[in-house]
C-alpha cells in the first residue's frame, strides 16, 4: 500500500492508502461483516420499538391548518398512523433566521406515497404561528401537510423540551389517539438521506466531531460539537430559493414566493 497522508495541509485533502483489487476487497469484506451486524442490530431495535407500550393522547387537541382550527385526530387524514415532525420556530424572523436543522430534515421529506401505502400520514407540526410559518413552507416550496401546534404544544410535548425538534409517532384506534414513539436531536436523522450518503463516502460528513484520519477535509468555522447546516448566513437549501427570486419576508403582508 502507498500512504498519501503526508501531503501538505495547504494542498488537496489527504487520500486513503492505495491497494490492489484483492487487498481492497479483503478490507471491504471485513468491514461488511460489521455493517451486516449493524443492520441486524437496527432490525432488532426496530422490533423492540414495535413492542413499546403506548400512551393515550387527547384526540381533540387543537392544531391550526389552512382552513383554521382542526384536531389531532383530523391530522391523521383518515389513516391509521401519523408521523409528526415538530418544527422549531423563531417568531418574527425572516427566512434566513429560521432553524437550519429543521430546514435540513424537512427538505429531505418529499415523496409520501410509500408512507401512505402503509396507512401512515406524515405532517409537520410547526411550533410557531400558522400564517407566518406557512409562508416559510411556501418559500421553501415544500408540499407536505403543515399545521401549527401552538394551540396545544405544551400538551402534545408534555414532559419534553418545547421548542426543540422532535419526531412523534401516533396510532389511531377509532376516535382514540395514542403516542407510540418519539425521538429528538440526532434521532431526527431518520428523515435524512444526505448524511446517510455522505457516510458512505471516503470523506464522510466532514464535520469536526467525526473520527477521521489526519488531513481529511473539515467544514470550517463550526464548533467541534456542532454540524454545518448554514452557508453564508442562511440554511443551505435556501440559496436556490433566493436565486429563484423568493422573498425572505414571512410577516403579514409578505409577498408570495415567486417561481
Amino acid at each position: 500500500m502507498t500512504d498519501h497522508d503526508d501531503r501538505p495541509a495547504d494542498r488537496a485533502p489527504a487520500l486513503p492508502p492505495t491497494a490492489d483489487r484483492a487487498a481492497y476487497q479483503a478490507e471491504l469484506d471485513r468491514l461488511r461483516t460489521r455493517e451486516k451486524a449493524h443492520t441486524r442490530e437496527g432490525d432488532a431495535i426496530a422490533a423492540a420499538r414495535r413492542r413499546l407500550p403506548m400512551v393515550e393522547v387527547a384526540a381533540g387537541l387543537e392544531l391550526t391548518g389552512p382552513d383554521g382550527p382542526l384536531t389531532l385526530l383530523d391530522a391523521f387524514e383518515g389513516r391509521r398512523q401519523l408521523v409528526a415532525y415538530y418544527f422549531m420556530w423563531y417568531p418574527g424572523h425572516d427566512a434566513a433566521g429560521q432553524c437550519e436543522g429543521c430546514t435540513w430534515v424537512t427538505t429531505q421529506v418529499q415523496e409520501l406515497s410509500y408512507l401512505h401505502s402503509r396507512d401512515i400520514t406524515y405532517a409537520v407540526f410547526c411550533q410557531g404561528p400558522y400564517a407566518e410559518s406557512r409562508r416559510y413552507r411556501d418559500f421553501m416550496g415544500w408540499e407536505v401537510p403543515w399545521y401549527s401546534a401552538l394551540p396545544s404544544e405544551d400538551e402534545l410535548l408534555v414532559g419534553r423540551h418545547v421548542g426543540m425538534m422532535h419526531i412523534v409517532c401516533y396510532l389511531r384506534d377509532g376516535d382514540r389517539v395514542f403516542e407510540t414513539y418519539w425521538t429528538t436531536r440526532r434521532g431526527v436523522e431518520a428523515m435524512d438521506y444526505s448524511y446517510a450518503l455522505m457516510d458512505l463516502t471516503v470523506y464522510g460528513r466532514q464535520e469536526r466531531w467525526e473520527d477521521s484520519p489526519p488531513g481529511w477535509p473539515r467544514v470550517q468555522g463550526t464548533p467541534v460539537d456542532e454540524v454545518r447546516l448554514r452557508s453564508d448566513g442562511r440554511p443551505i437549501p435556501q440559496w436556490s430559493r433566493v436565486a429563484a427570486g423568493r422573498s425572505d419576508a414571512l410577516g403579514p403582508g409578505a409577498d408570495p414566493p415567486a417561481g
